[in-house]
């Protein structure tokens, strides 16, 4: 593992470096949708991370945001996000993250999420707690709801669907102190390990966005499923991260969101 880990953090670095250099200029954009983006930075920044990846490990899977999937040969499966947010790093706003994760035989074993900007990298190995810049954090101890900070986030069909995801956000700021949302699912993950944050919810997300994030909140004693407290499934719709102590309360705040029905009828 300690292998395994000393490659992504230098791919996390080198990607980390290309982000910095180039944050705050301007930036031509390419749609993927209406609203989802991709800049040439995400693309070089990807290129960076999977030569590095596949010169070490030539067997392994990786399975990128900006690239087709390059098959297994072995137990082993990253997978990688560029830039997560990139929105936020098109129009200059200083909040986006490099995320790498290692699934061994189906299980997320390593996670990283390096924030090139305020210079901070999270990082857990499955059983060895998590860290941020190599020092252990943990999850608040937050017991009421009406005490937490929330986050959440849209998916790119949010125009389409804004009333079906507003009632989420309605409820929450009738539960709890305050909502945020920052613009990259990695990191409000993160926040949530390291207590910045207490809960945090949200659709559409890929295997890239959570996998890292996921682990992270799990080693720092906080807990991630679906909406309904089942367990959580890196393709799955819906993620909901906790400090724990607030699970049930959020599943059950989500659950009242939702009492409409499912955002787009579905």
């Amino acid at each position: 593992m300690r292998r395994f880990e000393r490659v992504a953090r230098a791919a996390i670095a080198r990607a980390g470096a290309l982000i910095r250099a180039r944050f705050g200029g301007r930036h031509a954009v390419a749609f993927k949708s209406a609203t989802d983006i991709v800049t040439v930075t995400d693309r070089e920044a990807e290129l960076v991370i999977v030569d590095t990846l596949r010169a070490a490990f030539p067997d392994h899977g990786i399975v990128s945001e900006e690239s087709p999937p390059v098959a297994a040969r072995s137990e082993y499966r990253w997978y990688v996000d560029p830039l997560d947010g990139t929105t936020n790093f098109a129009h200059g706003y200083p909040h986006c993250a490099v995320c790498i994760a290692l699934e061994q035989a189906g299980d997320v074993v390593l996670g990283l999420v390096h924030d090139p900007l305020r210079r901070e990298t999270f990082s857990a190995q499955r059983g060895a707690g998590a860290q941020l810049n190599g020092r252990p954090i943990g999850v608040s101890g937050v017991t009421e709801l009406g005490n937490a900070l929330a986050a959440t986030g849209f998916p790119s069909d949010r125009r389409e669907r804004a009333r079906d995801y507003a009632r989420f956000v309605e409820v929450a700021l009738e539960r709890t102190r305050c909502v945020r949302r920052s613009g990259s699912a990695a990191l409000d993950l993160c926040y949530v390990a390291c207590g910045r944050l207490d809960v945090y919810w949200e659709w559409g997300l890929a295997p890239w966005d959570t996998a890292a994030g996921r682990l992270i909140v799990e080693e720092s004693g906080g807990r991630v499923t679906g909406f309904d407290g089942e367990s959580h499934a890196l393709t799955g719709a819906e993620t909901a991260a906790s400090n724990g102590h607030l699970h049930e309360a959020l599943v059950a705040m989500l659950a009242a969101g939702g009492r409409g029905g499912p955002p787009g009828g579905t």
